[in-house]
């Protein structure tokens, strides 16, 4: 260890003990039966209903520190947990347990002329870290998914929700314990120092992936400084672009949906494009909507002199270039009218993160040149960007949006977590 990593050694030992905790608890993870895995998350679902009112007052204890400190509402509504968010923890688990196991899947079967019969199997990744901030609900979301695919979660935290993070994971491990598994299949990294990140991305024999979900810049210190694979999971600077054949029965319940549902999060929309075609005509609906739910407005030159002509002003402001690069996370909204789909496009181009994109329109053929061209994890045409969800996806859950193209790309599921190997069957064959 003392190779691997660099740092105060106390803080390095901690950690390494954790992480080789994990590294013996992924054997036995790895040969899990399937029903011994759903029986598992079943019990991890009973024990967190179970232990609902110990996970809610660590909970407000940690959302009572992160208001004390001056944190934000929207970091504050990605801490805060209530019964109906821990009701959808729990079903979150229960829709993995109804979903096909990967492990030992046969995604190919060959053979050669030799007679040599290989197979492609789907195996465990292993040990996987997840590296996130103030989101209790990844806890268990990195813990049910990891387990199901046979690998074991190790959790780093924000400090913001340790007391959330360590009530929960004290239930976890109780039902996984009743299930006959070992409970170190899930360990929570309790030190929150900065430095931990740093030691678990480098640990090259005792982390088999690392995942990091937050803002940008935890995302950019772990992708940069990282000397085990990464899953990118990117910011989410998405946009909702309303074409000249849009339905306005449809564009307007989609971007308010999309920018309010959930401000918070990553898949919610941060910047509306208007043709200017539509522009007069259905921006001021769309900002009467927008205003009624508490959404400030951050306007192009062209958006405000129309919402100036609707006596439409209040709460709008001119936007700055930083404004159209912003992931705000709260209900402020970038709008900028736009001259045609190829400028919408070429906006997304130069702001966008790879992350969700919209198209609202009638228009097929404009539809299929936006799918086809922008350059996202996930397009839409005619729907809201908070479908960027595993669980909206069918996958039971998530452990990240990513945002990359290698291995995994949007919503990640079981399937991303596995690796594969090749399984290969002779009969004596040498090479000649």
């Amino acid at each position: 260890m003392t190779e691997i990593f660099d740092g105060a050694m106390e803080l390095q030992n901690a950690v390494a003990d954790v992480l080789r905790r994990a590294q013996s608890a992924k054997r036995t993870l790895a040969i899990a039966p399937t029903k011994q895995k759903n029986d598992a998350l079943r019990k991890m679902g009973e024990a967190l209903w179970a232990d609902r009112a110990a996970i809610l007052a660590a909970n407000a204890a940690d959302v009572a520190a992160a208001r004390e400190a001056g944190q934000p509402e929207a970091r504050i509504d990605r801490l805060a947990l209530d019964e109906r968010r821990i009701e959808q923890m729990v079903d979150g688990l229960e829709a993995l347990i109804e979903l096909p196991d990967p492990v030992g899947e046969q995604m190919e079967h060959f053979v050669r002329p030799n007679g040599l019969d290989i197979r492609k199997l789907r195996v465990p990744m292993g040990v996987v870290a997840m590296i996130y901030e103030a989101r209790p609900n990844v806890t268990v979301d990195a813990a049910g998914l990891a387990l199901k695919t046979g690998n074991v979660a190790v959790l780093r935290g924000s400090r913001e929700a340790l007391q959330s993070n360590q009530a929960i994971v004290r239930a976890l491990h109780r039902g996984i314990a009743t299930a006959g598994l070992p409970s170190d299949a899930v360990l929570l990294i309790e030190r929150t120092e900065r430095e931990t990140v740093d030691f678990i991305i480098r640990a090259r024999g005792l982390v088999d992936l690392a995942i990091p979900r937050g803002g940008e810049g935890l995302i950019r210190r772990v992708v940069e400084n990282a000397t085990v694979p990464v899953i990118e999971t990117g910011v989410g600077n998405c946009h909702v672009y309303v074409d000249k054949e849009a339905d306005f029965a449809k564009a307007t319940p989609i971007v308010v949906n999309a920018k309010t549902h959930r401000p918070s999060v990553c898949n919610a929309a941060e910047t509306l494009l208007v043709h200017q075609d539509v522009a007069k005509v259905w921006l001021p609906q769309a900002a009467k909507a927008l205003r009624a739910k508490g959404v400030e407005l951050r306007v192009c030159e062209r958006a405000y002199a129309v919402l100036a002509e609707a006596g439409l002003t209040d709460g709008v402001e001119y936007a700055t270039e930083e404004d159209w690069a912003t992931e705000y996370l709260a209900l402020t909204l970038a709008v900028r009218v736009v001259d045609s789909l190829n400028d919408a496009i070429a906006h997304i181009e130069r702001y966008g993160t790879l992350h969700s994109e919209v198209i609202v329109t009638e228009d097929e053929a404009a539809a299929q040149q936006f799918l086809r061209r922008v350059d996202a994890a996930v397009v839409y045409h005619n729907a809201s960007s908070r479908f960027t969800d595993g669980f909206e996806f069918g996958f039971g859950a998530e452990i990240g949006i990513s945002t990359q193209k290698m291995h995994a790309r949007g919503p990640m599921g079981l399937r991303e977590l596995t690796s594969y190997k090749y399984v290969v069957h002779g009969d004596g064959q040498v090479r000649k």
